[in-house]
């Protein structure tokens, strides 16, 4: 027993994210994307299927600049096809 001394971590061990790690943006590159899909998110009391496709903006922009593994549409949970997405095609609810 260990009284008044903390633990020994000798058997911890530090395992990986599944989807392994990804640089922050710490640029900005995203920022846009990122806040039009927050906003919508908002304004839709956090309703995600109404922002689909800004989320899968969002995302595009950090796979095509590297801050993120490109991945297949389908295991991110999102269509291929645009008109399969619900929402207010990526407008943020903007006319």
């Amino acid at each position: 027993m260990s009284f008044g001394r903390p633990p020994t971590f000798e058997n911890f061990k530090v395992s990986p994210p599944q989807r392994g790690s990804f640089p922050l943006d710490h640029e900005g590159e995203c920022r846009q994307f990122m806040k039009v899909y927050l906003d919508c998110l908002k304004s839709h009391s956090q309703e995600s299927a109404n922002c689909r496709l800004l989320n899968k903006e969002y995302l595009e922009c950090r796979m095509s600049r590297g801050l993120m593994e490109r991945a297949e549409w389908k295991k991110l949970g999102l269509p291929d096809d645009p008109a399969s997405n619900t929402g207010d095609g990526g407008t943020g609810g903007k006319s």
